[in-house]
């Protein structure tokens, strides 16, 4: 069972910015189909800055402490600053985080980031106003293995190469599923073949 740092606790069982905006001037979201961690990010823009961030997570503790901490950090802090905040800036504001749990932060600042560009490329510059820059491109997160903990090559998420246990994924949802499910413990869908 991995060890969290006392600071990872308290985000977990005291979450900040739960929640929703309504009119959202940003949403963004992002998920790992290994974990079946998924997390959504509503920003509120004024005059460049991040006026309100709010999130709602589906996850385990490290994956609600993380959104917790990526909407602290961001909160109040221009679009240009909020966009550098990286998964080891998170991990290390939350004391570390375990090796096979470090993907959580790397879903909240890429959330956030697409949250950031929705908005920018939603966004027509005033009159006079430079416009804003691209929107970068989506990085690929790394997935992590259900079985070894080690991180698999976004390519092929069916074969860790680490452990070379074969991972089950739910033809359904995409999530992971254990070799012995007939039936995923997240969406329903019957599993057939090797998996059951």
């Amino acid at each position: 069972m991995p060890v969290y740092s006392e600071k990872v606790m308290d985000y977990f069982m005291n979450p900040r910015n739960v929640g929703e905006i309504e009119d959202a001037d940003g949403i963004g979201e992002e998920g790992n189909p290994v974990c079946g961690d998924m997390m959504t990010f509503y920003i509120k823009v004024k005059d460049n800055r991040l006026e309100d961030v709010k999130f709602k997570t589906f996850g385990c503790g490290a994956a609600i402490a993380v959104s917790s901490m990526v909407s602290e950090m961001a909160k109040g802090k221009t679009l240009d600053e909020a966009l550098k905040i990286t998964p080891r800036l998170v991990a290390d504001e939350l004391q570390g985080l375990p090796k096979n749990k470090f993907h959580c932060s790397n879903l909240g600042a890429q959330a956030l980031s697409n949250a950031i560009q929705e908005y920018l490329t939603k966004k027509k510059p005033a009159e006079g106003e430079k416009p804003m820059p691209e929107p970068k491109e989506k990085k690929e997160h790394p997935a992590v293995c259900p079985y070894c903990d080690s991180e698999m090559a976004t390519g092929d998420l069916s074969l860790c190469q680490a452990c070379g246990v074969r991972v089950f994924l739910c033809p359904g949802c995409g999530k992971s599923v254990s070799r012995e499910d007939k039936v995923c413990p997240h969406c329903g869908a019957e599993i057939k073949g090797e998996g059951s």
